[in-house]
């Protein structure tokens, strides 16, 4: 078997979400729990930080990990989906799996795959836990892939839990308000394990991460109690913050330079910060040099791509993977304080997000190219375009991303900003990213 071979097998034989949604959506742990006997637990045989929330855990969980790994220790990152190629998702140390192991992975279980029928992330997590067991990592930086309390990677005890928000997406599978999505987040919680909880939000949310953490006997700490991020500003390309002691009034990390300079990190930060020092009350030697050098070379270590990313110059070409509403309003606040002629927008959506909400946060004095990504769950280009039409929105349908940003370019002022982004896989189809 070949790489290509086993991807094709992952792909083409077991249920994958990010194709099929709800029909390959598989809640519970008990597939994992069995693969991971079979692997002889992986998952206990290396410490863990463990990352949920509805945005913002991709970005947190890079952050900790370079720091981590700037620090010294041999750190692995587990994240979903990915962008350009499967072994994006495992990474020791920045570096992707090695393509051999999971040639070897897939050829070693494929029998017990076909005989389980785990879905296609059942079958990466348990590869991801067997791969950083093998390898010896020091540590792994876990990212959930929705919500918690069902999700595969859930049965890791972490030395520390994440959460860094809670807002409306994925309702079908996690609940119809804040506080039924915040339960099923919050079900990552361990016991005695402490838990972070990057910003509090609603005060009915904050509660059930309070009711959840004294069940399980965790100290919680509620980041945006502790840490006010007083000013930022844009300096060589980096969001350079500086974060004060909300209860001292004392500067704590002065000129902090974040490498992912989207201004949702505002809110991500507060979370790293009190994860990291959490993890140095515990023992973990993170000195302030590490976790300033990890912050600023974040996306160089880690590999990560698609958040609030720089394509060109002149005309100003980003894109940013945010794809529900919170995530989108906060890519739209940054892109209108930017000085811009004209802004553009290349756009693309999967079919089974409320796309008509999300339409209505963009401005009607912009142009609209719209597209489809090259994936199952796809909204097609003509229906989006007629979509947008009833928001108001003046566009064009192409037939993928590139045709419609080579469309926004030809039109472009090089005074103008485009932006190119709705979905992750519709930057994931970039070709030049």
């Amino acid at each position: 078997m070949t790489y290509n071979e086993a991807i094709e097998y992952l792909y083409s034989r077991l249920p994958i979400f990010q194709n099929q949604g709800a029909r390959a959506y598989k809640p519970g742990l008990h597939t994992t729990y069995q693969f991971c006997e079979r692997l002889g637990n992986p998952q206990q045989k290396f410490r863990s930080v463990h990352v949920a929330g509805t945005n913002g855990k991709g970005s947190t969980s890079h952050m900790l990990a370079s720091v981590l790994q700037t620090a010294g220790y041999h750190t692995g990152l587990y994240t979903s989906p990915h962008l350009k190629s499967f072994t994006e998702r495992i990474r020791i140390d920045g570096t992707p799996v090695d393509e051999g192991y999971i040639v070897q992975f897939v050829t070693d279980h494929q029998e017990f795959i076909e005989t389980v029928k785990p879905s296609f992330f059942e079958v990466t997590v348990a590869m991801a836990f067997d791969y950083f067991a093998k390898m010896e990592v020091d540590v792994a930086v876990v990212e959930v892939g929705m919500g918690g309390r069902l999700d595969s990677t859930n049965v890791i005890i972490p030395e520390l839990s994440v959460i860094t928000n809670i807002s409306y997406d994925h309702m079908q599978y996690l609940g119809n308000t804040l506080p039924e999505i915040a339960r099923e987040k919050a079900g990552i919680i361990k016991y005695g394990v402490p838990v972070v909880i990057s910003e509090r939000q609603d005060e009915v949310v904050a509660q059930v991460f309070q009711e959840v953490a004294g069940q399980q006997e965790a100290p919680i700490t509620f980041a945006s109690d502790l840490l006010d991020v007083l000013d930022s500003q844009y300096f060589d390309g980096k969001l350079l913050v500086q974060i004060q002691d909300k209860q001292t009034g004392t500067s704590k990390y002065k000129d902090l330079a974040l490498e992912l300079a989207g201004i949702y990190q505002l809110k991500n930060i507060k979370g790293v910060v009190a994860a990291l020092e959490i993890l140095r009350e515990k023992g973990w030697a993170i000195p302030d040099e590490a976790l300033r050098g990890g912050l600023a070379t974040t996306a160089s270590l880690t590999g990560l791509k698609g958040r609030w990313q720089k394509l060109s110059d002149a005309p100003l070409i980003l894109c940013d993977t945010a794809h529900n509403a919170a995530g989108i309003s906060s890519v739209l606040e940054q892109l209108s304080s930017l000085p811009a002629r004209s802004r553009r927008f290349v756009l693309g959506f999967v079919s089974d997000k409320d796309v008509s909400s999300v339409l209505k946060l963009f401005p009607k004095d912009a142009f609209y190219y719209f597209c489809a990504p090259s994936n199952m769950r796809a909204l097609d280009a003509s229906k989006l375009l007629a979509l947008a039409g009833s928001e108001g929105l003046e566009g064009k349908a192409f037939q993928d991303v590139n045709i419609a940003l080579s469309e926004a370019v030809k039109e472009a002022d090089p005074d103008d900003v485009i932006y190119v982004g709705g979905s992750t896989f519709v930057v994931a189809d970039l070709n030049t990213i």
